[in-house]
């Protein structure tokens, strides 16, 4: 097998003794499992150590993997300048990621910035590995915006070309888990960050892959986690493959989570292909949603699947309720895959001959349209979960506490700039929320003058 073996470690800068200055003492636990991982890794003496990191360069909607023949580094933003790193990158390995992404239109690659300093969610874990094995190049890869799917579908692309070079490959993911565990720590304390580090504790310690897409991303934002996306990605580079997976330890003392975990490939196994069956899962809970969708979500369907399999806007339906035949009303239409965004464009108030207009445009500007996101394609469409708001007329409103973000969109205006958003939003939980994003949206900075209204919705799904 290509992957020889594959880590989940942490990468706290506090525990290389140069930086801690006696503070390391306090997570030694995580000390001891990291100085286990770096002697399997030299047992296993790997031609290549893929590295996938939080604090490498990222974009929205692209992997950024570092190019180049070499890169420097050191602890010197920590106090140490003294420890340093000269690590040369593995260029054929790259080449053949880069060639198998390309031939997928993946969007991953070497363009973009050109980022020649090691960041410290990559050099902590090769601390720990030069001690004890000085040999092996390096692959260094950031994460995205993108969504789990496609850090997943980036682990089976450096599976491919470890494949294909013939190279033996470990892989390192490098990732903090919440940052939200104690009051005391230095992002304070969420609910949601000792319920993240249990379970994917509990996850990646039974080696259940394909339970990383069940962590919704409002849920991570809010445990405030850094390395989930990296863990994704090593699952992938182990998609099929049974494993032989070993908790080693976990540590909450600083207020951030340290988690340690070892994983091997056993042999393969079909049941293990995550990616696959969560598509067919999805695709089949879609089918069994749109069954019981409503005919303003069918009809927002209907228009952007024609749109985008034949680039034809259809006509309106004869069997569709009165209400969309004669009502005039503003209207939205969402669209989500997998869980995430992808797509919302709609109308404040109306802009067709009737509502049913309104929703056939306004699913074909979702869907293709939204500066946001890249055009959906044909193979997206099993997987999209479509929704429409009916927009009431909007009211004035004096003062804030005519608000309720659950109950009311708002729109904020000033001059002739507006923004708006809708209601009931998951992470949208303060009415002060709601503004700022709707004076982001409306590019209305914090000192101007604006006005606000409110309006109702009722979603449709």
């Amino acid at each position: 097998m290509p992957i020889l073996g594959a880590f989940m470690v942490p990468h706290p800068p506090l525990i290389v003794p140069e930086v801690g200055k006696g503070g390391e003492a306090q997570i030694a636990e995580t000390t001891n499992s990291y100085e286990r991982v770096a002697e399997a890794i030299a047992e296993l003496e790997p031609e290549t150590i893929v590295i996938t990191s939080p604090h490498a360069t990222m974009y929205a909607d692209y992997f950024h993997i570092s190019p180049g023949n070499a890169a420097t580094g050191s602890f010197a933003r920590f106090g140490a300048g003294g420890v340093k790193f000269l690590e040369e990158y593995d260029r054929p390995l790259i080449k053949e990621i880069c060639k198998i992404a390309d031939s997928f239109s993946f969007p991953a690659g070497t363009d973009g910035e050109i980022d020649r300093d090691l960041d410290h969610g990559t050099m902590v874990p090769l601390w720990f590995i030069r001690k004890k094995y000085k040999g092996g190049k390096i692959v260094r890869i950031g994460l995205s915006g993108l969504p789990l799917t496609d850090h997943y579908r980036l682990g089976q692309i450096i599976k491919d070309a470890a494949d294909k070079t013939g190279r033996k490959v470990v892989v390192v993911a490098s990732g903090d888990l919440s940052h939200k565990l104690k009051d005391y720590g230095p992002y304070g304390y969420a609910p949601e960050g000792p319920v993240y580090d249990q379970k994917i504790m509990d996850v990646c310690g039974r080696g259940a892959f394909g339970e990383l897409f069940d962590f919704d991303e409002s849920f991570c934002e809010k445990a405030a986690e850094c390395g989930h996306r990296s863990f994704v990605i090593m699952a992938g580079t182990l998609d099929g493959v049974k494993v032989s997976a070993k908790r080693l330890s976990h540590q909450d003392i600083t207020g951030v989570g340290y988690g340690i975990c070892m994983f091997y490939p056993v042999e393969p196994d079909k049941k293990r292909r995550f990616l696959d069956s969560f598509f067919k899962r999805k695709e089949e809970e879609v089918e069994q949603s749109r069954k019981k969708a409503d005919p303003y979500v069918k009809l927002a369907i209907k228009s952007l699947e024609s749109y985008i399999l034949r680039r034809e806007v259809i006509s309106i339906p004869d069997d569709l309720p009165e209400e969309l035949l004669t009502r005039k009303a503003g209207a939205f239409v969402s669209i989500h895959e997998h869980g995430r965004l992808r797509g919302c464009i709609g109308t404040i108030g109306p802009t067709q001959d009737n509502l049913a207009l309104e929703i056939i445009n306004n699913a074909i500007s979702a869907s293709t349209r939204d500066p946001r996101f890249r055009p959906i394609t044909a193979d997206e469409l099993g997987f999209l979960e479509v929704n429409v708001d009916v927009l009431s007329e909007p009211e004035y409103i004096s003062s804030i506490d005519q608000l309720d973000v659950k109950r009311y969109g708002v729109i904020v205006s000033s001059g002739r700039k507006r923004g708006l958003l809708l209601p009931d939003l998951d992470g949208v939980d303060t009415i002060e929320e709601q503004i700022t994003i709707a004076m982001q949206k409306g590019g209305i900075t914090e000192d101007e003058e604006v006005q606000l209204q409110r309006f109702e919705v009722i979603r449709h799904v």
